[in-house]
């Protein structure tokens, strides 16, 4: 048989085969397998160098070897250039044959590794992917075979059970689980347990651990099956020693304050219905004090929050040292806390509320820092307050309020006629916010006269309002309690444009009168208010001259720079600047030297007694002194009786406002007034 006569037999074959003749490194015939992997036809192969099959150096040393006969097989993995110039994957075994004696052949047989290769990339890429299963959850992992042997873990495992790393190194499973065992508190428990899982390789189970480093751990066991047979075991390991720490620490957030450590108001509700229910049986009485730091703010506003927090640390600490033990001390928000005091009568929460004063009185020193703190506590009984901790916690809040409202520092037992008054503060809040939307607000005014000539010098702007329900409702009623809710600013913005819009109307038909606006601290200290006066003038059309700012003078003593700056700002729009109710603050004359100030007046309090009172007198005259000393001029309000006026003549007061005159009189009607006042 010669090899261009063994096509039949090439072509039986399965694989891909061709022979090489020795002598040339020619392909001699092919078969269609051989063809077709290629891409050529069986006749093309004919006299083809074999060396331009192959892509490797491997190859061409090997059939160069051929061709001087020191070779005659190979098996190995190469590659194989098809007709395309793409080399694929193939595995090549050459071997030396006879068909008669005289003539070797060799046989090159071929098999297509290409779908191996990308079974075993999609084998490398699960196995990756399972490797980082492994490695991303939360839980360890061990797997071992049927016999035991470990097959995977994660790092997961080596950190639950403090696994060493030479350990690790040696891979011996038999030191492995003694290791394991030696971990566990119960040893002989855990090894019975294994054994009996080992006995049942179907079995599926969870136990927990307790280690004797403190973890705990659960454990779930399952078999590792493929095509219904047991193949292994798969062991998971989660920590439950962090889950409890984390029930514990939600558990402590739900019923502890975050800063102080103190119970909040969910855990106080629980113990006071259990004293509620103890009450209702026996009869017994419990107090509740609410108890509120003073002016807390100026500490987080000065020394910033973080050094608060440390405030409020130490001050809930002083507080609990006041408690009995039965006590709870409660932190509500803020600098606000709650004491509830258990089988307690008025005399003891009255002892602890002195206790809690004289701690909190009690100088503060942190980081080298010096100062005061103090408190105010409002304190109600069970039951004669209230009969629920809702009722009871608003009771001290109410009486509390009303400790800050005289001056702090103090305790208060409630009483009824306090929610009255509260109540009516409330309404009268609504009432006056309705009032503003409805338009009910009214502005009167009261002139200013010399006391040299009887000329009209200008008039004060006063606010008035009528309620239908409340009739004529004082401003001493109700500018206080805007001050506090800061709707003063509401009311102040108002007064300003309605002033100017009046002053305009005067100013258009020919009577131009200086027109004094009172400016609240809250509306002095807005960022916009200069702004504000600027348009309301300017969209007005007003002559600045023609208004006059009063400010008291606690508006002139905080933060002296921004005020002068400030003050300086409004000079310069043109409008005049006056001290309302001067000598009932605590200006600094060297200061006062200082502002773009034009007026002095001097507070009805001291005008009152003249000329009888001694105090008064000295009072008035050394400010109108003072007055003429800084080139200012002086008006004397409240003044009613011409003896008052007369003395102030003979001071030499340039002006004065009061019955004696006029008082607050309606636009229209102050203009008939005007008819009859001399004019300079």
């Amino acid at each position: 048989m010669t090899p261009t006569s063994c096509g039949p037999l090439l072509d039986a074959m399965i694989e891909a085969v061709c022979l090489v003749d020795p002598k040339t490194l020619r392909i001699s015939a092919a078969n269609q397998v051989f063809a077709s992997l290629v891409g050529l036809a069986p006749a093309d192969f004919l006299n083809k160098p074999v060396v331009e099959m192959t892509s490797s150096p491997e190859d061409l040393f090997f059939w160069e070897d051929v061709a001087a006969g020191l070779a005659d097989n190979i098996l190995s993995e190469s590659l194989l250039r098809c007709a395309d110039g793409i080399a694929i994957p193939v595995e090549r075994k050459v071997s030396r044959v006879w068909f008669n004696p005289q003539e070797p052949v060799y046989l090159v047989g071929l098999r297509d590794l290409r779908q191996q290769r990308q079974v075993e990339e999609q084998l490398e890429t699960r196995m990756a992917e399972l490797r980082a299963t492994l490695e991303s959850t939360g839980d360890g992992v061990l797997v071992v075979d049927v016999a035991g042997v470990v097959r995977h873990y994660n790092r997961r495992f080596v950190e639950l059970w403090n696994i060493p790393t030479d350990l690790l190194e040696t891979r011996d499973d038999t030191v492995l689980f003694a290791h394991m065992a030696a971990c566990v508190q119960d040893e002989a428990a855990y090894q019975d347990r294994l054994t009996a899982i080992a006995g049942d390789p179907k079995m599926e189970c969870t136990d927990v651990l307790l280690l004797r480093s403190g973890r705990m751990l659960e454990r779930v066991t399952l078999p590792q099956i493929s095509r219904s047979s047991v193949l292994g075991r798969v062991f998971s390991f989660r920590d439950l020693t962090e889950r409890l720490d984390a029930q514990k620490r939600i558990e402590a957030l739900a019923y502890t304050d975050v800063l102080t450590g103190l119970p909040n108001r969910l855990l106080l509700g629980q113990r006071v219905a259990v004293a509620l229910r103890a009450a209702q049986r026996n009869g017994s009485t419990f107090a509740v004090l609410f108890v509120d730091l003073d002016r807390f703010k100026n500490i987080n506003d000065s020394l910033g929050h973080a050094f608060g927090d440390r405030v409020l640390i130490e001050a809930a600490a002083r507080i609990q040292q006041t408690l009995r033990e039965v006590d709870t001390l409660c932190r509500v928000g803020g600098d606000e806390f709650i004491a509830f005091l258990q089988e307690a009568d008025a005399f003891g929460a009255e002892i602890v509320a002195r206790r809690i004063l004289e701690k909190l009185g009690q100088a503060f020193v942190l980081d080298t820092v010096n100062f005061s703190l103090g408190c105010s506590i409002g304190v109600a009984m069970y039951p004669e307050d209230g009969r629920t901790l809702d009722t009871l916690i608003q009771c001290a809040d109410t009486a509390m309020f009303r400790v800050k409202e005289r001056g702090r520092g103090n305790f208060r037992f409630y009483q009824p006629q306090m929610n009255v008054d509260l109540l009516s503060r409330v309404k009268m809040d609504h009432a006056m916010r309705q009032a503003m939307e409805q338009g009910l607000f009214r502005l009167h005014y009261q002139p200013q006269i010399s006391l040299c000539d009887g000329r009209l010098l200008g008039v004060e702007a006063l606010i008035r309002w009528r309620d239908a329900e409340l009739g004529n409702v004082s401003p001493a009623t109700f500018i206080p309690l805007a001050e506090e809710s800061g709707f003063i600013i509401t009311i102040g913005n108002w007064v300003l444009v309605e002033a100017v819009r009046q002053a305009v109307v005067w100013q258009a038909a020919g009577r131009p009168v200086v027109v004094s606006i009172n400016v609240s601290a809250l509306q002095f200290q807005q960022g916009d208010f200069v702004e504000r006066v600027a348009s309301a003038i300017a969209d007005a059309g007003l002559d600045p001259s023609l208004l006059e700012l009063e400010l008291t003078e606690s508006i002139l003593i905080k933060d002296i720079n921004e005020t002068l700056s400030r003050l300086h700002a409004l000079a310069a729009l043109g409008v005049s600047l006056a001290i309302d109710d001067f000598g009932t603050g605590y200006s600094s004359l060297a200061y006062l030297k200082k502002f773009p100030i034009s007026k002095l007046k001097i507070d009805r309090a001291f005008v009152t007694g003249l000329p009888a009172d001694e105090g008064d007198r000295a009072i008035v005259g050394a400010t109108i002194a003072m007055a003429q000393a800084l080139k200012l001029s002086v008006v004397a309000e409240g003044v009613e009786t011409g003896a008052q006026r007369d003395f102030l003549r003979e001071l030499h007061c340039e002006a004065f406002q009061g019955f004696l005159c006029s008082p607050g009189l309606a636009a229209e009607d102050f203009e008939k007034l005007y008819a009859t006042l001399p004019k300079g």
